[in-house]
């Protein structure tokens, strides 16, 4: 079979400079793209991925069917992460409101979402 690796998910947001800035400075993802394109009567993306992640997050203005998406329509993306405290620990120092952890069979998870309401899951796996 044809390797088919997902590389890219899109996350809907009503303001994409306001979005940037939480995942940016908020949530410490990299940003590998802001660009501007003048096509469809003009179109901006921007593209930043978690780190040690293979995969990126995307959103903007003028991309179809993405900027059709309604605003906080994208629901439990999960953060794999090999330290729950840490991670979560981090994330509620640069600001970002994680909830509680909970334990489901061993398997830990912390619930946050960005300010259009995307949610995300810290997931740790037992060790």
């Amino acid at each position: 079979m044809v390797q088919m690796r997902l590389e890219l998910v899109p996350v809907p947001v009503s303001g994409v400079d306001a979005a940037k800035a939480f995942y940016l400075d908020k949530v410490g993802f990299e940003l590998n793209a802001d660009t501007t394109v003048d096509v469809n009567g003009g179109m901006r993306v921007v593209q930043l991925t978690p780190p040690g992640s293979g995969c990126s997050i995307v959103f903007g203005t003028g991309m179809p069917e993405i900027s059709d998406m309604a605003p906080g329509s994208q629901k439990a993306l999960h953060l794999v992460v090999e330290d729950m405290d840490a991670a979560r620990g981090e994330l509620i120092e640069r600001g970002v409101d994680v909830q509680p952890v909970a334990d489901v069979a061993g398997v830990q998870y912390a619930y946050f979402a960005d300010p259009d309401g995307n949610s995300w899951l810290l997931q740790q796996w037992p060790h």
